[in-house]
């Protein structure tokens, strides 16, 4: 609708009703009859984290560059190949943060 049919609709009901309209108790009875919210399944969220990770360290597992980071890292020498690691696990946390934000700003009651 436009601005101008708006306008006429509120004149006509501000004239029409000197106050607000008495509730007696609508609003209650349609929240009682509203069904209550479904319990979240939290499998999933594990069950993909849990193939992720098998398959991020599967497929890793014959990289030089993997393999010499990590022996690097645990042997305390910082190497080319676990800048390269740590650049590559920082990147990944970044993103899991940003979709992490992301999906926390769409749900009502969670303030960022």
């Amino acid at each position: 609708m436009n601005d101008g049919i708006d306008d006429a609709i509120d004149l006509l009901l501000r004239e029409q009703f000197a106050g607000p309209v008495p509730d007696d108790g609508f609003c209650r009875s349609v929240m009682d009859r509203l069904p209550t919210g479904r319990r979240r399944v939290t499998w999933p969220l594990g069950a993909g984290i849990s193939v992720g990770v098998a398959t991020c360290w599967f497929s890793l597992w014959s990289a030089l560059v993997a393999s010499d980071g990590w022996r690097d890292w645990l042997a305390g020498e910082p190497s080319g190949a676990t800048a390269t690691l740590f650049v590559a696990m920082s990147g990944m946390a970044l993103l899991a943060l940003a979709w992490a934000i992301s999906e926390a700003g769409d749900r009502p009651g969670i303030a960022l």
